[in-house]
């Protein structure tokens, strides 16, 4: 009888958890059977169970084995694991995003008057959400109403809480990438295009019969990605989260590349490319010199469209810009390198966290100048609307 490793001494809650994911895990046709529950058991000992993406490294290694599996592993852990209190956070991580604005200190003042303040401790802690209705709801249910909360509230009310908690969902979202036909090829199980070398290949098994033809199909790429971010005074409130998520964009693929602009053009690609998320946002934030200043969008647009003419870099790219459209200089400039840019990529998308408003009108004159150039318009104003880029980005024709 072969030796077994032995199943490490945690706690009969969190073996509860890592039940449960692999039992949701098998059932959306995963390979997570008792073997894999003990290797996960196992990797969790071996982990600081404070620190959630710790956790999920651990647990997704041993429980996936298939990329297929990844998006029903993502979906369960959110909504199931819960690892113990954390400690509050140190000076160090407070200032890992770029520092709020005087009125930040009010708002986190409004979110503890709504009982959200803890978002963070409600998506660690089991059966600790706040609300009426905490008693009734089960543990895995009461995490994911605080995690659907998350994802609903607006940015503008963000404290610092809200955006760690926000981390993990916001790095899932920011992996989505346009893609693109390549002119290399890659083998097909089936298509139009008859790969002649693999199927002569073959054929010196029958005797130079040709019986098994292989075919062949154009490789999908990632396409390129820029992202022009917004980071004047009237999107302070915005720019953190969106900071955020552009750094994760940044550190999930080479393919992108990222811009920050007020009065001045800021390339902040090479400080947020960095293993350290904590650290790459503060780098980010003090590259940027004009941090809740002033707009000039026209301005800006002619700088980035003369350094990428030189470069090449938005030809057949993908150019994502951030901004709530106030523009302080002149709108003729403004609709002249929306044009200019629009020739060059291949989409022009605009994220307006003020879309996201119920009853908002693309009145102001930055805006109404630059939206006939612009081949997608979306809300940034929350993680759902973060999602919704995410899946716009990835639905683009190749």
């Amino acid at each position: 009888m072969s030796a077994t490793s032995p199943t490490p001494p945690l706690g009969t809650t969190l073996v509860r958890r890592v039940a449960e994911l692999a039992r949701r895990l098998h059932a959306a046709g995963g390979d997570a059977g008792p073997a894999r529950v003990q290797t996960a058991l196992l990797a969790l000992d071996a982990v600081d169970l404070t620190q959630r993406e710790d956790v999920y490294w651990a647990l997704r290694c041993a429980l996936v084995s298939h990329e297929r599996e990844i998006a029903p592993f993502d979906a369960a852990f959110a909504s199931v694991w819960q690892p113990p209190p954390v400690d509050e956070p140190t000076d160090e991580q407070q200032e890992a995003l770029p520092a709020p604005s005087p009125g930040a200190g009010e708002r986190d003042k409004q979110a503890a008057a709504g009982g959200l303040t803890g978002v963070e401790h409600d998506l660690l802690v089991p059966g600790q959400e706040g609300g009426e209705d905490s008693g009734e709801a089960s543990e895995i249910g009461m995490t994911w109403s605080a995690a659907e909360r998350l994802r609903k509230r607006d940015f503008a009310t963000y404290g610092d809480a809200e955006l760690r908690a926000a981390r993990l969902l916001v790095e899932r979202i920011a992996r989505a990438r346009p893609r693109r036909r390549s002119r290399r090829f890659e083998a097909a199980r089936r298509g139009r295009d008859v790969d002649q070398r693999r199927t002569l290949r073959r054929a010196l098994r029958t005797d130079g019969y040709p019986l098994e033809r292989a075919w062949r199909r154009r490789r999908r790429v990632p396409r390129t990605l820029v992202f022009l971010v917004d980071v004047s005074g009237s999107m302070e409130p915005y720019a953190r989260a969106v900071f955020m998520f552009l750094q994760a964009a940044v550190a999930a693929g080479r393919e992108t590349e990222a811009y920050a602009f007020g009065t001045r053009l800021t390339c902040v690609t090479a400080e947020l490319d960095a293993r350290d998320p904590d650290r790459a946002l503060r780098n980010a934030a003090r590259a940027v010199p004009d941090w809740a200043g002033g707009t000039r969008i026209g301005d800006n647009l002619a700088a980035f469209n003369a350094r990428s003419a030189a470069s090449g870099l938005t030809r057949g790219a993908v150019v994502v810009i951030v901004s709530d459209g106030w523009e302080r200089g002149g709108v003729e400039l403004l609709d002249e390198e929306m044009a200019r840019l629009r020739r060059r990529a291949h989409t022009v998308v605009w994220v307006n966290p003020l879309a996201g408003e119920p009853d908002y009108e693309p009145l102001a004159q930055g805006m109404a100048t630059a939206l006939p150039h612009v081949d997608r318009f979306l809300p940034g104003h929350n993680l759902e609307a973060l999602e919704a880029l995410a899946g716009a980005l990835e639905r683009l024709p190749s």
